[in-house]
């Protein structure tokens, strides 16, 4: 290579490293560089995902259906209230919340950057109770609420472009087909439905903040060691592609009850709240008459 390409390569180099932003993961503080802005990031996806609901099938079950809303929506509600709380309001705008059960077999669930979150009813024999849907909920938003997709689209145009990454960068989101393809390899929604693949240490990051997500929206973080062991059964977690992208069951279980205390400083089990009011006073008014009816119990017993 002679003196004036190694001079261009350099500055290319240099160029590439200085463009994009370094954003910080909530709760973890682990830096990012993202070479791809939210809104390319969020377009790309929206695009993605209006694709696979085309094809999707909606459950016919009403029951299991307003049981992934209403466990995604408290999920959501403490998101937003925790991000709103820590000075990250900016963020909020960022999420069009939807919660989708359909059908299909397979034992999955997949949340967009933009909070839209699809659960297979392959994946209820699994989660068995609301907790563990929270779970396994609160780990597929933590992948969007620390941009996941958007670090591993970012790793890819570093990779596939090199030097040219910048040219990419500078093209819109529907103009670059280079983006289109890295963000179907990101996103993973095709035919056979969701396969998007994140790196370990990003399994293990949706874990952590995974668990804390629940706890905030007042469901039990402790009931997850026994849900991701059924979750691996079912998943096939001791095969070489599983283990390629996710910790080891026992890393796994080792990390979640080393977080665990951390987690357990957010759990306020009545902070589950419904978002129907109707449904809200009608708990309340249940707790109340159970109330009375002790009191009485005990006034009989005095006398």
């Amino acid at each position: 290579m002679n003196k004036a390409k190694l001079i261009v390569l350099i500055v290319a180099v240099a160029v590439l490293a200085s463009c994009g932003t370094t954003t910080t993961v909530p709760i973890t503080g682990r830096k990012q560089h993202m070479m791809v802005s939210d809104e390319k990031v969020l377009s790309l996806s929206n695009q993605q995902y209006a694709e696979y609901m085309k094809t999707a099938k909606p459950s016919t079950n009403v029951a299991n259906t307003n049981m992934v809303k209403r466990v995604g929506q408290n999920l959501a509600n403490a998101v937003v209230a925790y991000l709103n709380a820590n000075g990250l309001s900016s963020e909020v705008a960022n999420y069009k919340w939807e919660f989708n059960l359909v059908q299909d077999k397979q034992v999955n669930a997949f949340c967009m950057p933009g909070g839209k979150i699809v659960v297979y009813e392959g994946l209820l024999p699994v989660t068995q109770d609301e907790t563990s849907l929270a779970i396994v909920l609160g780990h597929e938003i933590a992948h969007a609420v620390a941009k996941h997709s958007a670090e591993q689209m970012s790793t890819l145009i570093r990779q596939q472009y090199g030097a040219q990454a910048l040219s990419v960068l500078m093209q819109g989101a529907g103009a670059s087909s280079g983006l289109q393809n890295i963000a179907g390899t990101v996103f993973g929604l095709g035919a056979k439905g969701a396969s998007a693949k994140y790196s370990r240490n990003h399994e293990s990051e949706a874990d952590h903040l995974g668990i804390i997500f629940a706890a905030m929206a007042g469901y039990d973080p402790q009931k997850a060691v026994d849900f991701w062991k059924r979750m691996s059964q079912a998943t096939g977690g001791g095969s070489k592609s599983w283990l390629s992208t996710h910790p080891t069951d026992a890393t796994r279980i080792a990390q979640i009850q080393a977080w665990m205390p951390e987690a357990m400083k957010y759990y306020k089990p009545q902070a589950v709240v419904s978002t129907n009011k109707k449904n809200t006073v009608q708990t309340k008014k249940k707790n109340t008459t159970t109330q009375k009816k002790k009191s009485i119990t005990k006034k009989a017993r005095h006398k």
